[in-house]
C-alpha cells in the first residue's frame, strides 16, 4: 500500500501551539470571571475544537461557549497566534515527502484563516498543496468534517492511499470517521494511551520517523497489514 496523499493536523503536530492556545484560554476565562490556579489544566484546549471544549471544561452553554471564544480571539489574533514554534524537524518532513511527490495538506480543526497565518509566518506554506480548516463562525471543527472538505477541495478519491497525522485522538477517530488511516504522533500534547485508544494506525516518536514509514513501501506494507 502506497501512501500518496498526507493530512497533516496543524497544533501539536507542526507547531508547538500550547503557550499561546493556553494564554489566549486563560484570558478569556479571566474575562468570564474565572481565574485559573494550574495553566498545565488548560493543555486539554490544545486540538479540540475550541467551542465544544469550553462546554466541557466549564460546563458553558451554547452562548456562554460562544462569547469565551469571541474573548479567546481578542488575545489570540494579537498575541497568542505567534506564541507558538515549529517543531525540529517539521521543515525537513514536508521537503522529503514534497520531494517524493506525496500530496501535502493541512487538515485543522483551527479556523483556516489563522492557520494560514501561521504557514506563512513560519514559511511552512510552500509546502503544501492545500490548507483546510474552521470557519470562523465555529462551523465545519469536526475533524472529520475538516478531512471531508480538504478531500473534496483536492479532489481526492483514493482513500485507502490517504494518511492522517496528528497528535490527538480528535485527529485519529477523523481519520476512521472518513476512512482514511492514521499516524499519531508522541512529541506533540496526545499520550500513547490516547492515541492507541483512538486506534492510531502507526504511533511514532519523532517527525522524521512519519518519512521513514511513508516511503518505506515494506514499512507501510508491514503496518498497514491486514
Amino acid at each position: 500500500m502506497e501512501i500518496k496523499t498526507v493530512l497533516f493536523d496543524l497544533d501539536g503536530t507542526l507547531t508547538d501551539s500550547g503557550p499561546g492556545i493556553i494564554n489566549s484560554v486563560k484570558y478569556a476565562l479571566k474575562k468570564c470571571g474565572i481565574e485559573v490556579s494550574d495553566p498545565d489544566g488548560l493543555r486539554s484546549f490544545i486540538g479540540p475544537p475550541l467551542k465544544e471544549q469550553f462546554k466541557w471544561y466549564c460546563g458553558f452553554s451554547e452562548k456562554e461557549s460562544s462569547r469565551a471564544v469571541e474573548f479567546y480571539r481578542e488575545y489570540y489574533k494579537e498575541k497568542g497566534i505567534f506564541e507558538n514554534e515549529v517543531y525540529e524537524e517539521i521543515p525537513e518532513l514536508l521537503q522529503t515527502l514534497k520531494q517524493a511527490g506525496k500530496t501535502i495538506i493541512m487538515a485543522t480543526s483551527k479556523p483556516e484563516y489563522f492557520a494560514r497565518i501561521i504557514a506563512d509566518h513560519y514559511h511552512l506554506s510552500e509546502y503544501f498543496d492545500f490548507m483546510g480548516g474552521s470557519l470562523m463562525n465555529e462551523t465545519r471543527t469536526k475533524k472529520s468534517e475538516v478531512i471531508e472538505y480538504v478531500l473534496e477541495e483536492c479532489q481526492i478519491q483514493d482513500r485507502s492511499s490517504t494518511m492522517m497525522i496528528g497528535d490527538r485522538d480528535y485527529d485519529i477517530k477523523g481519520a476512521k470517521e472518513s476512512g482514511i488511516c492514521s499516524m499519531g504522533v508522541l512529541y506533540g500534547y496526545g499520550s500513547k494511551e490516547e492515541l492507541e485508544n483512538a486506534g492510531a494506525d502507526i504511533i511514532i516518536d519523532e517527525p522524521m520517523e512519519a518519512a521513514e514509514y511513508i516511503l518505506d513501501d515494506v514499512g507501510v506494507k508491514r503496518y498497514f497489514a491486514p
